[in-house]
C-alpha cells in the first residue's frame, strides 16, 4: 500500500514568515511588534528577489545581444573577404568601419549592463528607504 506522500511541508502556498512569526511570539518582548518585524523580513526578501531578477534578465539582454553581435560579425566577414579582395582602400574602409560597429556595440552592452545594475539598485534602494521609515516609526511610538 503507497504511503501517503503529502506533509505539512507543502510549498504551495506556503508563507515561511508565518512561521516566523510563531516562533517570535514564544519570546514575547514588551514594546515590539514581531508581526510588524516579520513583515519587514518578507519586504527584506521580496526587495531581494526582484533586485535578482533585474540582474538576471539583464545578463540574458546581455547574452542575447552577445550572440547577435557574433552572427552579425560572421556574416559581415564572410561578405568582406570576398568585396575587398587586394584593394588596400576596400581594406581601410571595411576596417574603419568595422571599429566603428565594435564601438556602438560595446556602448550597447555598457547600456544594457547599466540599466540591469539601476533597476537593482532601485528595489533595493527603495526597500532601504522604507526600512528607514519603519525605524522611524518603531521610535515614535516608542517616544509618543
Amino acid at each position: 500500500m503507497a504511503k501517503s506522500t503529502q506533509d505539512n511541508t507543502n510549498t504551495e502556498g506556503h508563507n515561511p514568515f508565518t512561521e516566523l512569526s510563531k516562533m517570535y511570539e514564544q519570546f514575547q518582548v514588551p514594546g515590539l511588534d514581531l508581526a510588524a518585524m516579520a513583515d519587514a523580513r518578507r519586504k527584506d526578501v521580496e526587495a531581494l528577489v526582484q533586485a535578482n531578477k533585474a540582474v538576471y534578465d539583464g545578463m540574458q539582454a546581455l547574452a542575447n545581444k552577445q550572440t547577435e553581435m557574433f552572427r552579425q560579425a560572421m556574416t559581415d566577414i564572410q561578405g568582406a573577404v570576398g568585396t575587398a579582395g587586394t584593394n588596400p582602400a576596400a581594406q581601410t574602409e571595411l576596417a574603419r568601419k568595422a571599429y566603428e560597429k565594435a564601438l556602438a556595440d560595446m556602448k550597447e552592452l555598457a547600456d544594457i549592463a547599466r540599466q540591469s545594475q539601476s533597476e537593482a539598485m532601485a528595489s533595493i534602494s527603495e526597500r532601504a528607504a522604507q526600512h528607514m521609515q519603519e525605524i522611524r516609526d518603531m521610535v515614535q511610538k516608542k517616544s509618543g
